[in-house]
């Protein structure tokens, strides 16, 4: 028998079952003081109805507690529901409540609250659209506790650190802690770096300028620009931080007015932002330099005297 299991039958002896005697002798006690007997049956009624409500939203948190060990994204939102189960609960109870005060039948209010539906999805619309926004989170697989996600427009460039009915908290790299609701990530657009995170290494884009001048062929016909492609493909292929396996590319894109670009395409083996940002700035210091050998300059743009 587990922890949780003792805790249920621990708190149903010591609260469920005096109760729940108290109301079955309650006639034999109290039958002959009809006034006296009214009061206490509804007071007991009432009793037994808020102990019930605690002790279900108890075991509602107490498995919310146990969820919180699990990451995958049917898990996540368990909070959330467990949220609503408790708003529910609550609002039974005070029905219910209500009904033993003024002796009515509790199906007769509920059915009474019809007119003001309206009211209620107004007061609820936070949480009715968080619910919404959060199950297509879930369902669609786009967010999780850990992940790293960006949002430039709400300054938001970190960890998610929970994801709640009506609010997903974040914590910057800065240490600040920004909330969003679950419907402005839904109706915005938010990039989440999970995919990055998921597999090994890191692509690399960079991009360099030639001037076309410096553009020419060697003795043999071949261009210096294309034997200059050919030597940074292999160098890459040989540096210890880019990943073999890989696509390695430097090649050409449309010419400009600012030269012709050399695009830089390449996998680093890391996914740490120190490491990462040396490496590419080892490789393109190597790429600036070696461009000299090869008689190739770089376009620079002199501003006008």
């Amino acid at each position: 028998m587990n922890k949780l299991t003792k805790y249920i039958l621990l708190v149903v002896v010591c609260v469920i079952i005096p109760s729940a005697l108290v109301w079955n002798f309650l006639p034999s006690m109290l039958g002959d003081y009809p006034k006296v007997y009214s009061i206490v049956h509804r007071v007991t009624a009432i009793y037994i109805t808020v102990v019930v409500t605690w002790l279900l939203i108890s075991f509602a948190n107490t498995f919310r507690s146990l969820g919180e060990h699990h990451n995958v994204p049917h898990q996540q939102y368990l909070n959330s529901f467990i949220s609503v189960l408790k708003i529910v609960l609550i609002f039974i109870a005070v029905i219910v409540v209500i009904a033993i005060i003024l002796n009515k039948d509790p199906s007769t209010l509920i059915a009474g609250l019809g007119a003001a539906s309206a009211i209620l999805m107004l007061a609820f619309q936070d949480t009715i659209k968080g619910l919404v926004a959060g199950i297509r989170l879930t369902s669609n697989n786009m967010l999780s506790i850990g992940d790293r996600i960006t949002l430039p427009s709400a300054s938001i460039d970190g960890i998610v650190e929970e994801i709640m009915l009506t609010t997903v908290k974040v914590r910057n790299f800065d240490n600040t802690i920004i909330t969003i609701s679950p419907q402005t990530l839904v109706d915005g657009s938010f990039q989440n770096w999970k995919g990055m995170k998921e597999k090994v290494g890191r692509k690399a884009v960079r991009k360099v300028f030639f001037d076309f001048r410096s553009i020419v062929a060697g003795e043999d016909g071949v261009v210096n620009l294309t034997r200059y492609r050919e030597h940074m493909e292999e160098w890459l292929k040989k540096h210890h931080m880019v990943l073999k396996d890989n696509m390695i590319l430097v090649h050409q894109l449309d010419a400009t007015p600012t030269g012709l670009p050399l695009e830089f395409v390449f996998w680093l083996n890391t996914q740490d932002v120190l490491p990462f940002e040396h490496a590419i700035s080892e490789i393109m210091e190597y790429a600036y330099a070696e461009a000299n050998t090869y008689g190739l300059r770089i376009y620079q743009q002199f501003p006008e005297q």
